[in-house]
């Protein structure tokens, strides 16, 4: 058995100081016996514009963001799950909303850059977000191997499209980590649903850090960073408020599960489809 650890944060503008409460939380997750750690999404900056990240953008392999990851995960033996970060793109005022993993020696295992893009008016609230602005789309799904086995990395909006997912489970993926930042109103109706959802589906953990507070832009977001199990059960969870979520993972539990339970060998679609 493994254990991993989702960050929940309420990060402002100022990189610095996000930093170093990121720092605390990683240092705490540790000492809980952590062995994977993922923070939130946009965990190094919630600017007062979205143009705000464009400006700190880095280019890929170096910079303040890469550099304090790379630090964290040597100086305390982890795998850490990047959040994301602001990478420089060819694509004029954009950058890619990266999330980097790293090794437990400091060293890059993998990189995703975020696909699905938020570009949603909220009709409750009047919150209209468009992400496509300042963020170039990736375009690649990425599966990793770890110690803890084999990790998809998906982040916050990817959440609704299933298909993603099942094509992560397609290559052998044992745990999501989900990076994220959901609106306080999305979040109350569907958060919770959707992890479970995305975990039951596929017969895999789930690890969700998610931003949960409000911040200093006036933007308020949900939390309720989570770790869920295979069979959907909510290991552990941090409604409210910024910390650290810990909990057990267990591998081998996994594959028995999926041997008993062979949903994803049970799939159907070459059936033909008749309209009418």
């Amino acid at each position: 058995m493994s254990k991993v650890a989702a960050i929940q944060m309420a990060s402002g503008p100022n990189v610095q100081a996000n930093l170093d409460e990121a720092g605390k939380f990683i240092k705490i997750a540790v000492q809980q016996g952590a062995e994977l750690i993922v923070l939130p999404e946009n965990f190094a900056i919630m600017g007062m514009a979205e143009t705000d990240k464009v400006g700190i953008a880095e280019k890929y392999g170096h910079g303040l963001i890469q550099d304090f990851l790379r630090d964290q995960a040597s100086k305390h033996g982890v795998w850490v799950v990047g959040g994301t970060i602001p990478i420089q793109s060819s694509e004029t005022n954009k950058v890619y909303a990266a999330c980097l993993l790293f090794n437990d020696s400091g060293e890059v295992e993998a990189r995703y850059d975020k696909i699905h893009l938020f570009d949603v008016t909220l009709a409750e609230s009047g919150e209209s977000y468009t992400e496509s602005e300042t963020t170039a789309s990736g375009d690649k799904i990425v599966v990793a191997d770890t110690p803890f086995g084999r990790l998809g990395l998906a982040i916050c909006y990817d959440l609704r499209f299933p298909e993603m997912f099942r094509a992560m489970a397609e290559a052998g993926v044992d745990i999501f980590a989900l990076p994220s930042a959901f609106t306080s109103l999305t979040g109350k109706a569907h958060w919770e649903t959707l992890i479970r959802a995305r975990a039951i589906e596929n017969l895999s953990y789930m690890v969700a850090a998610a931003q949960g507070g409000y911040h200093v832009n006036g933007r308020e977001t949900h939390g309720d960073s989570m770790i869920v199990d295979p069979w959907g059960v909510v290991l552990n969870r941090l409604p409210h408020g910024t910390g650290v979520v810990v909990s057990e993972i267990d591998v081998t539990k996994l594959n028995k599960t999926r041997k008993l339970f062979p949903a994803l060998s049970h799939r159907r679609l070459n059936c033909k489809i008749k309209f009418g």
